[in-house]
C-alpha cells in the first residue's frame, strides 16, 4: 500500500438506517473498508434495528424488514465494530451522520465511543473549491467512479475508498494532508483542559461557554459549528491570549439550527443575565374622551405575555423614563401630558418653554390630536400579540435531517425543547410557571415574522 494513500490506519464507513433522525432511528446495515500499510480489508453486516423498515427506506436501499429480522442486533456486533474502529481515522461522506449514529448506538450500551473523523464532503470542498456540488453521486460522476449497489453500506464504503485513491492520483499527497489537518482540527489544548474535548466537541449548531478556574464565565457565544469555533480560539496565533490562558472548562449545548442556538445561548448565560424583577413597559391609559396617556407598568403586576397594549421593554424604571423622554423630544410631545413633568393644569411644561412641545399643556393643541401623535410615536415599539390560540411547537431540523428540535412556546414563553412530538405534552403540564422573558420574546418574534421555522399548533393544556 502506498504510504501517501494511507499515512495512518484508515476506515471508510457507511451506514444504512431506518431514517435520518438520530434520536429515534436505528442502524440497519454497516459497511467498513479498512486501509493501512498491510492493504485493504472489507466487512459488512445487516443489523436488526428492533423496529420495522419503512417502505421508503426499503425502496431506497433494498433492505426489508424480513432481511433484518434474523440479523444480529447492534449490541451483538458492538465488540467487533469497536475493535475495527479503534485506532483509525473514521472517514465517511457527511461523517457527522455516520459518526453520530454509531456514537449513539454505543452510548445505549454504556460505551463512550470517540474517534477522529473526516468528512469527504468537506474534504472535496477544500480540494476542489471550483465545484459547487459535492454529494456522493456528484463526486462519482465527476471522477467517473462506478458503483454496483448504491445505497448499500459496503458498496458505498468501497466507493469512498476509490474516491480517496482517485484524489491521491490527481493531487499531491501534501495538499490532501494539509486539507485533512484543517478539517479534522486537532489543536494543542492548554494543559489545564481535558484532552477529551478534541473528540467530544460536536460539529453542530448550538452555544458554548468558556469558564475560568473558579467557574467564572469568560465567554458565551452561539455558533453554527461549535467544534470549529471553539478550536478557532486555540489556533497557534491565539495561544498566548488571556482567554486561552484562563480557560479551565468548556461547556456546550447542541441545537438543530439558528433558533435553537440562540435559545441555548440564553440558557448558558442565565446565571450572568440581569434579573427581570424590574422589567417594565409603557401602557396607554384613557383618562377621558380622546385623552390617552402612558403609564409605566411592571411585569410583577401585569403578565406581559398576555397583555396586548404594551409599548417597549425596559429593564428598569430609569431606562423607561429615559426612552420616553427621548421620544417626547423627537415628536414634540408634552412633558406634562405624558407624565414627565409635575406642572399644574394649564401651566406650560418645560418642553413648551424649550419649544419642543406644541402646547397641549396651555391649550394650543387639542388633547385628542396630542393623543394621536403619541400613539403614532409609540406604534413602532408596540409589543406583538401572541398570534396563536394556544401554545405551539417551533420545529427545526438540522442540515442533515439528523436532529429535530421541538421548541415549545406558549404566549412568548419558552417552556423547553424536546426531540419528538410525544414529549411536548409533558412540558405543557409541568412548565407553565415560566415568566415572560424579553430576550425570548424578541428571538421568537423575529423568527415567526421571518417564517424561518415550521409551526405546529398545540391544544391548550
Amino acid at each position: 500500500m502506498n504510504p501517501d494513500i494511507a499515512p495512518e490506519p484508515l476506515i471508510f464507513v457507511d451506514l444504512e438506517t431506518t431514517g435520518a433522525n438520530f434520536a429515534n432511528d436505528r442502524i440497519i446495515e454497516i459497511g467498513f473498508v479498512e486501509v493501512d500499510q498491510q492493504g485493504s480489508r472489507e466487512w459488512s453486516s445487516l443489523v436488526n434495528p428492533g423496529t420495522p423498515v419503512s417502505e421508503f427506506i426499503a425502496g431506497l436501499t433494498g433492505i426489508t424488514s424480513a432481511m433484518v429480522s434474523t440479523a444480529p442486533r447492534f449490541e451483538q456486533l458492538a465488540p467487533l465494530v469497536l475493535e475495527k474502529l479503534q485506532g483509525r481515522l473514521f472517514i465517511a461522506h457527511n461523517a457527522r451522520f455516520d459518526y453520530t449514529f454509531l456514537k449513539r448506538e454505543f452510548k445505549r450500551l454504556g460505551i463512550d465511543f470517540r474517534a477522529p473523523n473526516l468528512c469527504t464532503v468537506k474534504l472535496s470542498r477544500k480540494l476542489f473549491p471550483e465545484h459547487h456540488r459535492h454529494s456522493l453521486d456528484a463526486l462519482l460522476e465527476r471522477h467517473a467512479i462506478t458503483v454496483g449497489d448504491r445505497h448499500r453500506a459496503l458498496a458505498d464504503a468501497q466507493v469512498l475508498r476509490d474516491l480517496w485513491q482517485c484524489w491521491h492520483e490527481l493531487l499531491p499527497a501534501a495538499t490532501i494532508s494539509n486539507a485533512i489537518e484543517v478539517i479534522v482540527g486537532r489543536p494543542d489544548l492548554p494543559a489545564q483542559l481535558d484532552p477529551a474535548l478534541i473528540d467530544d466537541l460536536p460539529e453542530a449548531p448550538g452555544a458554548y461557554a468558556m469558564y475560568g478556574q473558579h467557574g467564572n464565565v469568560l465567554l458565551i457565544k452561539r455558533s453554527t459549528n461549535i467544534r470549529q469555533q471553539v478550536f478557532a480560539h486555540f489556533a497557534p496565533g491565539k495561544r498566548e491570549t488571556a482567554l486561552v490562558r484562563d480557560t479551565w472548562r468548556i461547556a456546550w449545548r447542541e441545537a438543530a439550527g439558528e433558533l435553537g442556538a440562540r435559545l441555548r445561548e440564553l440558557e448558558l448565560s442565565a446565571a450572568t443575565r440581569k434579573p427581570l424583577d424590574d422589567l417594565c413597559s409603557w401602557q396607554l391609559i384613557q383618562h377621558g374622551e380622546g385623552d390617552f396617556r402612558p403609564q409605566l407598568v411592571n411585569s410583577r403586576d401585569v403578565d406581559f405575555s398576555l397583555a396586548n397594549d404594551l409599548f417597549g421593554l425596559y429593564m428598569n424604571r430609569r431606562e423607561a423614563i429615559h426612552a420616553l423622554r427621548k421620544l417626547s423630544e423627537a415628536h414634540r410631545l408634552c412633558h406634562s401630558q405624558i407624565g414627565l413633568g409635575a406642572g399644574k393644569p394649564g401651566e406650560a411644561c418645560i418642553g413648551f418653554k424649550q419649544k419642543t412641545c406644541r402646547g397641549v399643556c396651555v391649550g394650543k393643541e387639542a388633547v385628542s390630536l396630542h393623543s394621536v401623535r403619541l400613539m403614532m410615536a409609540l406604534a413602532k415599539f408596540k409589543l406583538s400579540e401572541w398570534p396563536f390560540a394556544g401554545p405551539v411547537a417551533l420545529i427545526e431540523r438540522d442540515e442533515f435531517g439528523m436532529r429535530e428540535d421541538y421548541h415549545l412556546i406558549s404566549f412568548w414563553r419558552h417552556l423547553g425543547t424536546v426531540h419528538d412530538e410525544a414529549a411536548l405534552h409533558d412540558l405543557l403540564e409541568i412548565r407553565s410557571e415560566i415568566r415572560f422573558d424579553p430576550d425570548i420574546y424578541r428571538i421568537i418574534n423575529k423568527f415567526l415574522k421571518a417564517g424561518k421555522v415550521r409551526v405546529l399548533p398545540l391544544p391548550r393544556p
